[in-house]
């Protein structure tokens, strides 16, 4: 059996995008993303939870993230989960999971009334519509690198 990790989400940014480099030179770009769900619990009573999840963008990809988008700006983002594990200065272990991005759009901004909002509007010749169906990955480090594994032949899931 194959193993699927592909996440997709849609929300906003809790933070401005910071760019950093390696000291390979790559490129790295990490904000976080707030992504709602809205639903109705057993009393009937209207609940709103929030998921805050961290994301990492690598190369150009990334510094056209940073570029075009900011704090509150929403967008979707197609990536893959990668789990990060490290001992704190006490030396107990920690481990975080955060979406390296893959893949991303921007969303349209819309005012209160779901029209546009005048000037926060992106004009299309502004921006591209996506960036990247590949990861920019050649110059990552190794435990970003998604793992060479045998595919698995005769069934195709």
């Amino acid at each position: 059996m194959g193993n699927v990790n592909k996440v997709f989400l849609m929300g906003r940014l809790t933070r401005d995008p910071e760019r950093r480099v390696l000291p390979t030179g790559a490129a790295v770009v990490d904000t976080g993303l707030a992504v709602n769900r809205r639903y109705t619990d057993r009393e009937g009573q209207r609940k709103e939870e929030t998921l805050f999840m961290d994301i990492s963008l690598f190369g150009t990809r990334g510094e056209a993230f940073q570029k075009y988008l900011s704090k509150g700006d929403p967008v979707f983002i197609e990536g893959r989960l990668r789990l990060s594990r490290w001992n704190d200065p006490d030396g107990k272990p920690r481990s975080k999971i955060r979406v390296v991005v893959e893949d991303w759009e921007f969303c349209e901004k819309k005012g209160r009334n779901g029209n546009d909002a005048g000037g926060e509007r992106w004009e299309s010749e502004a921006r591209p519509e996506r960036y990247g169906a590949t990861p920019d990955e050649e110059h990552a480090p190794e435990e970003d690198r998604a793992p060479e594994e045998p595919v698995e032949s005769g069934v195709p899931f």
